[in-house]
């Protein structure tokens, strides 16, 4: 894909789970499953990981696969994005795809959907998640580079830096678009946050027989089919902004 950088933020010093992405999940590191899964977007994938001495692994990890990867900020998640972007060679034409490191189940086909939304038409900035049906985890944003560099010029609190897209109505008026599950299967925790959710994570692929290459069809007919594995996590409440 053309001028798409596909940015996954990762760190080593989760408070909950530190060093979540490094966890072990069908004989590789989480991170990892996660590249793998999107393997078709390898040329436009960039990890935009930390400089606080921690991301050791992580660095190893995306040299070993030949992945890009940019070193900033820790807590300014935000500024890190920007200048991850800008390292790459993005400009005002570049669609940036963001993507969080804890999510294992993330699904090429949808991402790929989103990306192709924004690409075709006028939205500057194309989603797909809860907030539209589909299970955490499997979150995707697409959004045009001036966003990004208008909120990073422009953002002063903590929450706008840590949280990319958190300040972005603040800082522009633009045109989104949300993509639809068409049906609710937001109460499915596919995020790795918490030990129960990494329990949840490792059975379900246990039922895929540990293989990579199964879409989101795939995933909710054995969700459905398997009511328990929604139970091991269900508890875990969602970090709140």
């Amino acid at each position: 894909m053309e001028n798409v950088q596909v940015i996954i933020q990762a760190r080593m010093t989760s408070t909950r789970l530190p060093g979540k992405v490094m966890l072990p999940l069908c004989g590789k590191p989480v991170l990892q499953v996660m590249l793998e899964r999107l393997a078709p977007l390898q040329a436009n994938i960039i990890v935009a990981t930390t400089d606080d001495g921690s991301e050791a692994p992580i660095i190893d990890l995306c040299k070993s696969l030949n992945i890009r990867y940019f070193q900033g900020s820790t807590e300014d998640v935000l500024g890190r994005y920007y200048q991850a972007a800008v390292h790459f060679g993005a400009n005002s034409n570049t669609a940036v795809v963001r993507l969080t490191s804890d999510c294992p189940l993330i699904d090429y086909e949808l991402v790929s959907k989103t990306i192709s939304t924004f690409q075709t038409t006028p939205y500057e900035l194309v989603s797909l998640g809860p907030h539209s049906g589909f299970p955490r985890g499997l979150d995707c944003c697409v959004f045009a580079f001036k966003l990004l560099e208008n909120a990073h010029l422009k953002a002063t609190t903590q929450p706008d830096r840590e949280h990319v897209t958190l300040g972005f109505a603040k800082f522009s008026s633009f045109t989104s678009h949300s993509i639809s599950a068409h049906e609710d299967n937001s109460h499915y925790r596919l995020t790795l946050d918490e030990q129960d959710d990494y329990k949840a994570i490792k059975a379900i692929y246990e039922k895929m027989q540990n293989k990579l290459d199964f879409d989101y069809p795939t995933l909710m007919q054995l969700l459905k089919n398997n009511p328990y594995l929604a139970d091991i996590n269900k508890h875990v409440e969602q970090k709140t902004v």
